[in-house]
């Protein structure tokens, strides 16, 4: 028993030395890792201290640059300043001496208009006593000799302007047949050819002429229909791969075109499809000229117009005075106005304003006799404009007293604008003139609902309504109006009066 107690005593004190021999073994190697990790700490806290100092050189020269960049630009910003005020002082320097030098001739100036005051006083006095020498000479006053003058003269003037006239005439005689021959002739030369093509006439381009035939319907109800709702003539005949449609009125002549071309793109050519068509390109047109009068506005620089004055800008654009559309005259009258008021101190945008609205009344639909400047007077009043452009509008061809510096500029620049070579033919205007009174004047009759001028005014279309004029009355309706162009109205050749009564029913499938 005593042996086992001293077998297991030393092999306790065995494994107690081999575990102490172990601990000092970890202990050691414990301490070797320790010593290994914080070298490496310390070798990896001095790659991130370097590559901090990189990066921070990296940043620290980028700012450099950028602030280098930025010093630059505030010099050169401050050298072109120092430039300018050196140029501003320059030019109030120049000022300044020529401000001396005006007012030195100002002065100069009236020192001579006095000197010749005092001269024009002793000349009146030594004219009177001239004068007065001269009558106590013959014994007549200063009036008596001079209608004694007057009617030696207007003795002499009588004889020899009657020799003048009989001479004159002997040679009219001989030479007015062959004169009068060559001024026509010419006259048609210079204006017929072009005036009918931009002023009456469109050309309406088709692919094939198989469309013709299509546009013309079955007995010609379709053209008949195109004509009855657009109040254009169509022109169909051997020119190939065309169409003319012929009118005084460009409005109806577009509405006309775009019709059309909706029309045969579509390929639906019936009466009921073309009065749907026509009626929306009507709307089309009124908003193209609403976004016109826009337009005009925006690219003129003038605010705050009414939408109806707006919307009679754009509805120039379809109108021509004497041959000139009426919105590029317009246009071209605001920018002259503007100009000459720039030039002469006033108000360049009150300028432009009345410039661009100056001819509104020729667009206008109410009260047709009165002139259109009157008329464009009461437009520009009734929609609220201020009253120096009204004045200008009312006054620029002297229907009105001018109250304002507006209101001859705005004559002038008028006057400019349509003196250009070209630019207007009164010719044409009158032709147009005489169209629209053929049809007002066949409107005044009762059951009249449209009236159509065509072929260049020979032929007035009559359109009644079937309940309330009968056929006899459309017989008596045709030859009372002709009745009255005869008797009212001036015109070459002859004019045929065609009333027109329909009949429709409608009815709906429901």
């Amino acid at each position: 028993m005593e042996e086992l107690i001293i077998g297991i005593s030393a092999l306790a004190i065995g494994v107690l030395g081999t575990w102490i021999i172990y601990g000092k073994l970890l202990k050691t190697q414990s301490h070797k890792i320790i010593h290994d990790a914080e070298n490496k700490a310390e070798v990896l806290k001095k790659d991130k201290i370097l590559q901090a100092k990189e990066k921070f050189l990296e940043l620290k020269a980028e700012h450099e640059k950028e602030i280098t960049a930025r010093n630059s630009k505030v010099v050169a910003s401050e050298n072109r300043q120092k430039q300018r005020e050196a140029t501003l002082n320059q030019r109030q320097d120049e000022f300044a001496k020529k401000k001396k030098e005006v007012d030195a001739i100002r002065l100069n100036l009236d020192s001579q208009l006095e000197i010749v005051e005092k001269k024009s006083d002793e000349l009146s006095k030594l004219r009177s006593q001239q004068v007065e020498q001269l009558e106590a000479i013959s014994g007549l006053t200063a009036e008596e000799a001079k209608a004694q003058i007057i009617e030696s003269l207007k003795a002499e003037a009588k004889t020899e302007a009657m020799s003048y006239v009989n001479d004159i005439m002997d040679e009219a005689k001989i030479n007015a047949t062959k004169e009068s021959k060559r001024i026509v002739l010419q006259t048609i030369q210079r204006v017929a050819t072009e005036n009918a093509i931009e002023n009456s006439v469109t050309i309406f381009h088709i692919d094939s002429d198989e469309i013709k035939g299509r546009i013309i319907g079955r007995e010609g109800r379709n053209i008949r229909a195109i004509e009855a709702a657009t109040g254009v003539e169509i022109i169909v005949d051997d020119t190939p791969e065309a169409i003319v449609l012929s009118a005084f009125d460009p409005m109806r002549r577009e509405i006309a075109r775009l019709a059309l071309h909706q029309l045969v793109t579509d390929g639906r050519i019936h009466p009921a499809r073309i009065e749907e068509v026509v009626n929306k390109v009507r709307k089309q047109v009124e908003e193209e000229m609403i976004e016109t009068g826009k337009r005009t506005t925006i690219d003129l620089g003038i605010h705050g117009l009414h939408p109806e004055l707006i919307k009679l800008v754009g509805k120039m654009k379809y109108r021509s005075s004497y041959g000139q559309n009426l919105l590029q005259h317009s246009r071209e009258t605001a920018n002259l106005c503007a100009v000459m008021a720039s030039e002469l101190g006033l108000n360049p945008k009150k300028a432009k304003r009345a410039g661009l609205l100056h001819d509104i009344g020729k667009v206008s639909d109410e009260e047709p006799e009165l002139p259109h400047a009157i008329l464009g007077m009461k437009l520009a009043e009734k929609y609220k404009e201020k009253p120096d452009i009204c004045n200008a509008i009312g006054a620029h061809h002297d229907e009105v007293e001018m109250t304002t510096m507006i209101a001859p500029i705005i004559q002038v620049c008028d006057a400019i604008s349509g003196a250009r070579p070209g630019a207007r033919r009164e010719v044409v205007d009158s032709y147009i003139k005489r169209l629209k009174d053929l049809e007002t004047l066949a409107l005044d009759y009762p059951g009249v609902l449209k009236t159509y001028a065509i072929q260049a005014g020979r032929e007035l279309r009559v359109i009644v309504g079937s309940e309330k004029v009968s056929d006899k009355d459309a017989e008596t309706l045709s030859y009372d109006i002709a009745k009255k162009i005869q008797t009212e109205m001036t015109y070459p050749g002859q004019v045929k009066i065609t009333v027109i009564r329909e009949t429709r029913a409608i009815n709906y499938a429901k």
